[in-house]
């Protein structure tokens, strides 16, 4: 009796009355699929597949198998070996690092760029410009302010790399507001992967202001992260670290840090920390 019943089932669902003709079909319907003439399955292994040690087969042959039956050898009762990841699992990584790339571009221009002169004046163009995004936010879906909110802080970035003084401070800050509202709308957006690179770019650039104001309150993005990922002793964390220099924060951080401490609090039951 046939130890392999999922194979079996299979191959009388495709109407292959006998191994015989299993085999023979698989192997013309290989030969297609590969433009491989040599590509064959014998009976003598199909019989083997639907016996009580059907083995595994190789990695083309079991690609056969999928396109043919519509499942993969261990949806068929074969014996996965260690190790075996499915070609449509690297498809996926592979389109899940295309989708990366658009996440991180706007941020990882890679330098140096050429040198050029930055108007202060650009720093209020920008801060209007935010200010409207404030609002369109309001108005439309994220998806379709983000492309608009990175490209940008890409060109802030660019502008960093030649600016200087008073002037470079000022695109810091604004840098960060801009970052910040990169990584809100990932985070909007369901996109956890992009909102937590995106606070993290937020956080670099507040540090890199040295302003104490903006370093605080891109801690409580990172808070705002983790509470969404359900990670309250992180929030805990990240909160205390912004409130113990809370006589320097501006009462707006202040406030936003204490908020996401009572999140973070409700999340993980800690609420003598929250007291703390």
């Amino acid at each position: 009796m046939s130890r392999n019943d999922a194979l079996r089932a299979a191959r009388l669902c495709k109407g292959w009355r006998t191994v015989e003709a299993a085999a023979t079909a698989i192997t013309e319907h290989g030969q297609q699929l590969l433009d491989e003439r040599q590509f064959t399955v014998s009976a003598r292994t199909w019989r083997r597949w639907e016996g009580e040690r059907p083995g595994w087969p190789a990695e083309k042959t079991a690609i056969v198998i999928h396109d043919a039956l519509g499942r993969w050898p261990e949806d068929l009762d074969f014996t996965t070996p260690p190790g075996w990841i499915r070609p449509e699992h690297h498809e996926e990584d592979q389109v899940r690092h295309k989708a990366f790339v658009p996440v991180t571009a706007a941020a990882l221009m890679a330098g140096p760029v050429a040198p050029q002169h930055v108007d202060p004046v650009l720093i209020d163009y920008f801060q209007q410009q935010l200010e409207g995004h404030y609002r369109a936010d309001m108005f439309l879906g994220p998806h379709d302010l983000i492309g608009t909110v990175s490209a940008q802080y890409q060109l802030i970035d660019k502008l960093l790399r030649s600016a200087k003084g008073e002037t470079r401070r000022g695109l810091l800050r604004v840098g960060a507001a801009y970052a910040a509202l990169v990584g809100w709308l990932y985070q909007d957006a369901g996109d956890m992967d992009g909102a937590a690179f995106w606070r993290g770019v937020t956080q670099e650039i507040a540090v890199r202001s040295r302003d104490p104001h903006l370093i605080g309150y891109s801690l409580v993005n990172q808070a705002q992260v983790r509470t969404d990922l359900g990670d309250g002793h992180a929030v805990l964390d990240l909160c205390e670290a912004v409130l113990d220099d809370a006589d320097r924060l501006v009462p707006k951080v202040r406030i936003l840090a204490m908020q996401q401490q009572a999140h973070g609090a409700s999340l993980t039951g800690e609420r003598g920390r929250e007291a703390h």
